[in-house]
């Protein structure tokens, strides 16, 4: 009888010291599982510290397919940039519905030509050349900078400021800047006069509040606060890839909209591995004929 108790006695010990240990490694367990979760958390953080890219949706012009519809884009978009037209009345109708979800609104502007559907032409036409530009149809390089051309330039942006745009985009800022496009148009501006002009009117634009996207090349545009560049089906990285590496490395948006693509996870994947996760990516899509968005 004796013996039968001391059995149970020791039975129920070791069971107690078992019961313990589980108990110590489920505890040591839980410890590390916390400690592993909090590396985790502090690099994702870490990480999405330094990842800078942004959704982007272009409703401003068209190369091959659709552009992104106002309805859509107040639909969709978040924490994006987002390109217009300024002027076109569903646009300005919807400007503060855009801005609403936390979007980045930008004008699109051309400096470098003037367009004969735009309200002011009248008033550029005497500063442009008189040949139309053979790629794109009622438009008219610009043939001097140093008279009242960039007063009618400043009101163009007066309106875009009063109208509560957070960006100008400037298209065909480097108009002036090849020899071949001079010689065949006749362009009296010097290349030194085209960098001080596109310089003014951005100085100008940080005046009424706004920021610059500089469109294409950085060069002389260091003042600006961000670049899209356009991408090319046959034409990938065509530009000086220092020069969007840098705008990169200041932490400046840089934006790559490419065209007629396939295979759009292809290219982004290819471009991310020249620059770095920053970059903010659109893609023209050939089977969807509209754009494809990343970065959201």
């Amino acid at each position: 009888m004796k013996n039968s108790i001391l059995i149970i006695i020791l039975l129920t010990i070791i069971a107690c010291n078992n019961q313990d240990d589980s108990s110590i490694t489920e505890t040591v367990t839980e410890e590390v599982s916390d400690n592993v979760s909090d590396d985790v958390s502090d690099d994702v953080s870490e990480e999405n510290e330094n990842f800078n890219a942004i959704p982007v949706f272009n409703h401003a012009y068209i190369e091959n397919y659709e552009v992104d519809q106002v309805a859509y884009i107040v639909l969709n978009a978040s924490n994006a940039y987002v390109l217009v037209d300024p002027f076109n009345d569903d646009v300005i109708e919807s400007i503060a519905e855009i801005k609403e979800n936390g979007n980045q609104i930008a004008a699109y502007i051309s400096i470098g030509t003037g367009e004969d559907w735009r309200d002011d032409f009248s008033d550029l036409q005497p500063f442009l050349t008189t040949q139309q530009w053979a790629e794109w149809q009622g438009e008219y390089f610009v043939n001097t900078t140093t008279t009242g051309i960039v007063d009618v330039m400043k009101a163009r942006i007066d309106k875009i400021a009063d109208l509560g745009y957070d960006w100008v985009e400037f298209d065909n800022m480097d108009w002036a800047l090849y020899d071949e496009t001079r010689e065949t148009y006749g362009i009296q501006v010097t290349k030194e006069q085209s960098i001080a002009y596109f310089q003014e009117l951005c100085n100008y634009v940080h005046e009424k509040g706004m920021k610059c996207m500089a469109k294409n090349f950085v060069e002389n545009a260091e003042d600006f606060d961000g670049v899209t560049y356009e991408s090319y089906n046959d034409d990938k990285n065509w530009w000086d890839a220092s020069g969007a590496q840098s705008f990169l490395d200041d932490e400046k948006p840089v934006i790559i909209i490419h065209y007629n693509e396939s295979n759009c996870n292809q290219v982004y994947a290819d471009y991310q591995a020249i620059y770095n996760d920053d970059l903010s990516f659109i893609c023209e899509d050939t089977t969807i004929k509209k754009y494809l968005h990343y970065n959201e």
